[in-house]
């Protein structure tokens, strides 16, 4: 989180811009709260340049729960083609076969997620109602510079650990979704940018009002009680990437420091990127020493340095380094400089 919107967040909590009230305990209905969730609205569409015709929601269940809420709504034909290149795209194709068939018509888990497959001529299937990716692996430092070839279906794409993070073109894909807790705001809050087109009324009966995306559409995602605080700090972080000259700048300055951080990893003769070169990923920088003592030391020592959070996902080791937005260049230079002593000062490893 930029630490400008923890400080301002900390400066209204007791009483929001004179009402008060702090977000926290102010009605969702009433006025104050609605200006909140309209103004963030407005600044999402703003950053994105989010056509009319894309409805904007904010809704609660992480993006875990539109592994389900996607195939419900728009499974018409009871079949989508799914692209699997992590964990988080495997676990949707896998909730996904609950309500329809489901096509992987790529995979990269053959050399364990290391790699984005060839998207630019898939055989997609007639009957396929959509096309699904995971945008930016996290877990594996993945990420999609270009998208696939759909071949006129709707491209679906979970944008958790990516949202925000570069400019993009909302028109090519059919929905968008992310959970919050990655580059936008606390966890609870997750936000789905779905074409208008796409919500027909006749989904099947028995699922639920509230998995429904027409439910909270026609709601104005106040069917129920709203993630309302959550709601609140992703606005403050939409102006706030605003006030950085808006996504272009943010896409420069994400470049810049994953730059740093992947030139030494180039360089160095103990430290290993595991991601194809032309697949890595902004957000998320995968690495190891190939020594797993090696590993756990350097992790160890690095944490006694402040620098924290760099051990990898339990399902690959190693570690990792999230450069979200909020993370400054100065960060990514401390880094690199700790990795830098840490190898000179571990020759035998290597």
């Amino acid at each position: 989180m930029p630490e400008e919107v923890l400080e301002e967040a900390a400066r209204e909590m007791l009483d929001y811009q004179g009402s008060g009230m702090s977000v926290m305990e102010m009605s969702h209905r009433g006025k104050v709260f609605d200006t909140i969730l309209k103004s963030a609205e407005q600044d999402l569409r703003a950053l994105y340049k989010i056509p009319d015709s894309y409805k904007v929601l904010f809704l609660q269940g992480g993006a875990s729960m539109q592994f389900a809420m996607v195939p419900m709504n728009l499974m018409k034909n009871k079949e989508a083609d799914y692209i699997v290149t992590g964990q988080w795209a495997k676990k949707a194709a896998q909730e996904a076969k609950k309500y329809g068939k489901v096509n992987i018509v790529a995979s990269s888990e053959d050399k364990t997620f290391s790699y984005l497959p060839d998207c630019s001529d898939l055989h997609i299937s007639e009957n396929a109602d959509y096309v699904y990716i995971c945008e930016n692996n996290t877990i594996y430092g993945t990420k999609f510079k270009e998208l696939p070839n759909t071949k006129g279906k709707p491209l679906v794409a979970d944008i958790s650990s990516c949202f925000l993070s570069e400019e993009i073109d909302v028109t090519k894909y059919g929905m968008l979704f992310g959970g919050a807790q990655k580059n936008i705001g606390p966890s609870g809050v997750v936000i789905a940018i779905i074409r208008e087109d796409l919500l027909a009324e006749d989904i099947a009966e028995e699922v639920p009002t509230m998995l429904r995306y027409k439910t909270h559409i026609d709601a104005d995602s106040l069917y129920n009680t709203p993630p309302a605080y959550g709601i609140y700090i992703c606005g403050k972080v939409f102006q706030w990437i605003q006030k950085q000259g808006g996504l272009q700048a943010m896409e420069k300055r994400n470049e810049e420091k994953a730059k740093l951080l992947y030139d030494y990893l180039d360089a160095s003769t103990l430290f290993k990127g595991t991601v194809d070169k032309q697949d890595r990923s902004l957000m998320n920088v995968t690495f190891v020493t190939g020594n797993e003592e090696v590993d756990a030391k350097f992790i160890q020592e690095a944490k006694g340095k402040g620098l924290e959070n760099l051990k990898g996902h339990r399902s690959v080791g190693g570690m990792r380094a999230s450069i979200y937005n909020a993370m400054p260049r100065a960060g990514v230079e401390a880094l690199v400089a700790f990795m830098k002593k840490f190898e000179e000062e571990n020759k035998d490893y290597v």
